[in-house]
């Protein structure tokens, strides 16, 4: 309950990392609003958060929102601190994969997502850093990906897109240190979501082979590493990315 009243967003919120983040903060007290653009997984997540909130008082909002379209997302996000007074953390998770050799990659799947996976990151900092800025602290969570340090056969635009929050993240954290917005970064490594799921099995064992852990990371390992970046515990830490791989990239 170390975050119990704190308001956060976190998008790309209705499966996978995104939820876990998401249920875990209404496990804390938290509450939660959650962008994504599946108009149906979002009034299930609805229901679900309410279902687990801690405090009667908790406040869930879901809201439809294109995070790669700015005005979208400002008016998502004033909505937000219309409703909630405030925002404490943010966390962009949302993200995409359109996987092919560069020889094949169209224009357009490139674009996506870099459109999705980074210039998300940019239009949901850009409306919420002023805001944040009056708050007595704030905590800003990217979610980058092991890709985007390794670098990854087929996944140039995920590369890059995920590489991009890297810099994102360490130049504004330095942007905002004084205001006393901490901004770090997660990268995941191999985790078992729908996304995931998709890859072939002979490649899922080869990916396996160089993981030390020896198994694939849970959405909740994620999850457990947003909480203490959100907590307090975490003052201290700014411009960091933090990865959770099981020694992947070591």
């Amino acid at each position: 309950m170390y975050l119990k009243n704190k308001k956060a967003i976190v998008t790309g919120a209705t499966r996978g990392i995104g939820k876990a983040i998401a249920v875990a903060f209404v496990k804390s007290g938290v509450d939660v609003a959650v962008f994504a653009t599946n108009q149906d997984r979002l009034n299930q997540m609805q229901k679900e958060l309410e279902d687990i909130k801690v405090d009667p008082n908790q406040r869930i909002i879901t809201k439809k929102v294109d995070v790669s379209k700015y005005l979208e997302v400002e008016k998502a996000c004033l909505d937000v601190i219309t409703e909630f007074s405030h925002v404490d953390i943010l966390v962009n998770n949302a993200g995409i994969t359109k996987d092919a050799l560069l020889m094949r990659m169209s224009e357009e799947d490139f674009d996506r997502v870099i459109d999705i996976n980074l210039k998300s990151v940019y239009n949901t900092c850009k409306v919420l850093v002023r805001s944040m800025m009056k708050n007595k602290k704030s905590k800003i969570i990217n979610i980058s990906s092991i890709v985007g340090i390794m670098g990854n056969p087929g996944q140039t635009n995920y590369a890059a897109s995920k590489a991009g929050v890297i810099g994102f993240t360490k130049s504004l954290a330095k942007e905002v240190a004084s205001r006393n917005i901490n901004v770090n970064a997660i990268a995941p490594g191999f985790i078992e979501t729908e996304m995931t799921q998709s890859i072939p099995e002979k490649i899922q064992e080869q990916m396996l082979k160089n993981i030390p852990l020896k198994r694939f990371g849970k959405s909740e390992d994620i999850a457990n590493m947003v909480l203490f970046l959100a907590s307090d515990e975490s003052d201290y830490i700014t411009g960091q990315v933090f990865t959770v791989d099981g020694g992947m990239g070591m």
